[in-house]
């Protein structure tokens, strides 16, 4: 396998204009540069557990598939789904020729019941060559979900977060089990600003991060909405 430049994203949520929030996902891309970049759960719509599922032939994805073709850059990114009448809380994988889901969070947490049906396990795409294992939030901290996912041989551990500013050292150990766990780099892009403010999360912890292997931070953001950090992967040797 070639390297692989990976970002994690932290892009600020316009509430109820996807148009707005899309086109901010799309300059993330742009500025990352990356072959694979990362958003946070919920991304395109924020935290709003209520709010109508993104069709995949929705307009708002229409500037990001244009960033990702023009950057041949596929990018992960955090939305309600539905199919055949369920409701998902999604993982899109989007690139130049589109979008696609990849993955329903499997492990809901607190009202997220109300409005999700769990998705049916551990998954992993393929960027490159890589094995790319998938996570959203709660899924990060749930022994059995981390164990499934490193049994899919993954090379690299992609999760989107959403948790409050004095959780982010949760946020960052979980990291650090995951990539012992998968023994794989890890990249976690964790919301920043106020993307839920109906539901728990008026601020949000920022500092999306990639990490090596070994759990040893290799780039880091801060807490303010719109930072992007890029790091360049090695594939594993051997």
């Amino acid at each position: 396998m070639a390297p692989l430049r990976v970002a994690a994203a932290q892009p600020a949520v316009v509430h109820g204009d996807l148009l707005a929030t899309a086109a901010a996902h799309a300059d993330a891309v742009r500025r990352a540069d990356a072959r694979l970049v990362v958003f946070p759960e919920l991304s395109l719509t924020g935290y709003v557990l209520d709010a109508p599922a993104v069709a995949l032939d929705d307009p708002a994805w229409d500037p990001l598939v244009a960033a990702c073709a023009e950057h041949g850059t596929t990018a992960l990114v955090g939305a309600p789904v539905e199919e055949d009448g369920r409701r998902a809380l999604g993982v899109v994988a989007v690139d130049g020729t589109g979008p696609r889901v990849v993955y329903r969070k499997v492990h809901l947490y607190g009202e997220e019941v109300d409005h999700f049906t769990a998705g049916p396990g551990p998954t992993v795409v393929d960027v490159d060559g890589w094995r790319v294992g998938l996570a959203v939030c709660r899924d990060t901290g749930i022994a059995e979900h981390t164990a499934g996912t490193a049994a899919l041989g993954v090379d690299l551990y992609a999760a989107g977060v959403v948790d409050e500013p004095a959780a982010l050292p949760v946020i960052r150990s979980r990291a650090v089990t995951n990539a012992l766990a998968c023994a794989a780099p890890v990249a976690v892009a964790s919301a920043a600003g106020p993307v839920g403010p109906r539901h728990g999360f008026p601020q949000t912890a920022g500092g999306s991060a990639v990490h090596d292997a070994d759990g040893e931070v290799l780039a880091a953001a801060g807490a303010e909405p719109g930072e992007v950090v890029v790091v360049d992967l090695e594939p594993r040797r051997g």
